[in-house]
């Protein structure tokens, strides 16, 4: 389990002698016990009876990190130059003070710890909001009929639900919005609309902003620049944010029923962001395919 050190990432051993000491040598024992890389520990102040630490990370795994004072006084006295002596203090205004704690506490306390942090990420990745996108819709000439239907459907499934502001079709605002939600703590951000061909389509961009390496698979292939299709395709997308799961779903209220469906599945089955991707766009695809085959024989 991993536990952030809030910016309080100095430790302070006080009451050690030092003689002719390789404060080098000092801060690779420090990162070998609490298993950092030695480029993560630095000495930044010395004396001849304290010395000051800063652990350049922003977290650390807990396992690494309780009961393990006895360890640290242990092994720097094994350098030459340090001597440990029955004054010699290990201090820390921060989580890193928690190396203090006694083997068997710190073995209570992460059990503890444990378990607390699978509740609460349960809770988080069970707190989902929904945003409607497209300017029709902002401005009223269209309806928001999926986020009710995600909202009833989502909570019929254990999920808390929040229906955000409706995101107009500007790729910085879509950006802030989802950011927005995924600092506040939400564990399944959905996007209706926004996935197309058109210049205004912008949810997917907006998205991969935020992951990189988001999974957007086709839905449906346009050659790029025929009529209104500037991009040569509609994409939805899955992507991850630490514990959130960013979905961009379609717009049209048929599609987001079907896709829903195929999304709930998958994350019972446990699957990652590629594989649930990959098949709501088979669902998807199907839909399309069948779509254009009604066009066609309507069209003899």
């Amino acid at each position: 389990m991993k536990l952030s050190l809030l910016g309080k990432t100095e430790l302070w051993i006080k009451g050690i002698r030092l003689e002719q000491a390789d404060l080098s040598r000092i801060a690779a024992v420090i990162s070998d016990i609490l298993k950092l890389e030695s480029k993560d520990v630095f000495v930044t102040d010395a004396s001849d009876d304290h010395i000051t630490l800063d652990i350049l990370r922003s977290e650390v795994e807990a396992e690494n990190l309780y009961g393990k004072k006895r360890e640290m006084f242990r092994r720097l006295a094994e350098i030459p130059g340090v001597r440990i002596t029955s004054e010699t203090t290990l201090h820390s205004e921060g989580i890193l003070g928690l190396v203090s704690l006694e083997e068997e506490v710190a073995r209570e306390v992460i059990e503890k710890s444990e378990v607390i942090a699978a509740e609460v990420m349960d809770k988080v990745q069970r707190r989902c909001i929904v945003f409607p996108t497209g300017d029709e819709v902002h401005r009223g000439l269209i309806k928001d009929t999926n986020s009710p239907y995600l909202k009833d459907r989502l909570e019929s499934e254990g999920f808390t639900i929040a229906i955000g502001m409706i995101l107009r079709d500007d790729i910085d605002l879509i950006f802030a919005a989802l950011n927005d939600a995924v600092d506040s703590g939400y564990g399944l951000i959905i996007t209706t609309g926004g996935v197309g061909a058109e210049s205004k389509d912008r949810t997917i961009e907006a998205m991969i902003r935020l992951d990189k390496d988001m999974a957007t698979p086709y839905i449906a292939k346009y050659r790029k620049g025929t009529g209104r299709h500037e991009k040569d395709g509609v994409r939805i997308g899955v992507g991850r944010i630490g514990p959130t799961l960013l979905v961009a779903l379609p717009g049209p209220n048929d599609e987001v029923r079907m896709s829903i469906e195929t999304l709930i599945s998958g994350l019972k089955k446990g699957y990652d962001k590629e594989k649930l991707a990959e098949e709501i766009a088979r669902t998807l695809k199907g839909k399309y395919f069948s779509d254009h085959e009604d066009t066609q024989h309507h069209g003899h």
